[in-house]
């Protein structure tokens, strides 16, 4: 059956080796992960176990044991150091790895602030791994002065934590408004509310200058002149596709690792999936940042490296807590030329529409909204805008429509 070496051991590189067990593999298989836990979840990081809520042991995807009862090896703190695709190897120090099929999901990795602009300085963070979460959380006692760079869904996330520790929370966003690259400003608008409520200052439109602070940081001018005592910084400004890898072996890349429909890269022994692969969606090219995305097309790769040429469909769908919020949203917005508010309750939902045309969802407490948006998108149906705003509306009769 061939040796299969997975290469990242996130939440993709753990749902493709239990998919290829479980479908009847009988081969080699090699997990190779360079964090010194097994594959965990990555979510509650920067939530549940912040907050003290969830212990290391509970994110685990598997228990430890998994991987050995299933014959899978799991090598952890471990990095590989190259890709040598004619020979079909992979080198980790001065050892040398023979594959039949290789599996990049080596995930993402965090934007950081220049170090001309004090980036470097201690005292500043990002959230992307165990280590992250564990360098910051001593920062985290009642009274600390945070500054967050960056309004996306990682800086609110963070932020939200924040305040409910106490700490004393700054947010600034370069953009004109929080969440504009990937939200409507209804739902803008709606965050907005919900942190100012919270006690969090956000300062759209405003820039970080630079931060302040000879070896740790101790301040931040802003690019509107103001200057900020800071005790620690956490940056969310975006991450990039772990990559490095795959074009040091002259692979495809496009937006990430460029894969088929069946999740083959520009090798035919190679294969990819997760936050740092890139494959056809309708008549683009997407890479999607999202579990249920690395766990989806993990499990095609896996099945396709038995033989299944099966093509992944995505079905987009995200989720993000905030204080007592729960926000999912399914879909994609790109392209949306109107957003339709419904309100039942404390529940609110945005209903993204490109003309006649429903694309997206954003659910704010509103589980029902967002699992009938869900399938309705799905199903390619659209009901009327007028409809969807209607709260007399019987949404589960639009499924039967």
């Amino acid at each position: 059956m061939g040796h299969v070496v997975v290469v990242g051991a996130g939440q993709a590189g753990s749902s493709c080796v239990a998919k290829l067990r479980n479908s009847g593999f009988e081969g080699q298989i090699t997990l190779i992960g360079e964090e010194p836990v097994p594959p965990y979840q990555r979510p509650p990081l920067s939530k549940a176990y912040l907050l003290g809520d969830m212990a290391l042991e509970r994110m685990f995807l598997r228990p430890e044991t998994f991987y050995s009862e299933n014959n899978i090896e799991l090598r952890m703190s471990t990095r590989v150091d190259a890709i040598n695709a004619s020979e079909q190897t992979v080198v980790i120090g001065d050892e040398t790895l023979n594959y039949d099929d290789l599996v990049l999901t080596t995930g993402s990795t965090p934007n950081h602030l220049p170090a001309s602009i004090g980036g470097a300085l201690d005292g500043v963070f990002v959230v992307r791994d165990l280590a992250d979460v564990d360098a910051m959380a001593a920062q985290f006692v009642e009274g600390a002065k945070v500054l967050i760079v960056g309004g996306g869904y990682i800086g609110l996330e963070a932020a939200s934590v924040a305040s409910k520790l106490g700490l004393q929370v700054t947010l600034v966003e370069m953009a004109e408004r929080i969440l504009q690259r990937v939200a409507a400003p209804e739902t803008s608008d709606y965050f907005r509310k919900l942190h100012s409520s919270h006690g969090v200052d956000l300062r759209e439109g405003i820039g970080l200058d630079r931060l302040l602070g000879e070896d740790a940081v101790e301040g931040a001018r802003l690019t509107d002149g103001t200057e900020l005592d800071v005790d620690f910084v956490i940056v969310g400004v975006g991450i990039a596709p772990a990559s490095g890898l795959a074009i040091a072996a002259e692979l495809i890349i496009e937006n990430g690792i460029k894969v088929d429909a069946h999740g083959r890269t520009s090798d035919p022994h190679i294969w990819a999936a997760g936050d740092c692969a890139s494959f056809p969606y309708r008549e683009t090219r997407i890479r999607l940042e999202s579990v249920p995305n690395a766990i989806d097309q993990a499990e095609v790769v896996a099945e396709n490296i038995m033989g299944a040429a099966k093509d992944y469909v995505a079905k987009p769908w995200f989720w993000s807590d905030q204080y007592d919020v729960k926000l999912q949203i399914a879909g994609l917005n790109t392209g949306y030329d109107r957003v339709v508010t419904r309100r039942t309750g404390d529940a609110v939902s945005f209903w993204y529409y490109a003309g006649a045309t429903l694309l997206a969802v954003d659910a704010a407490n509103d589980p029902r909204g967002y699992m009938i948006g869900k399938r309705l998108i799905e199903a390619g149906k659209s009901p009327s805008p007028n409809v969807i705003a209607d709260p007399e509306t019987d949404m589960k009769a639009l499924l039967k429509a």
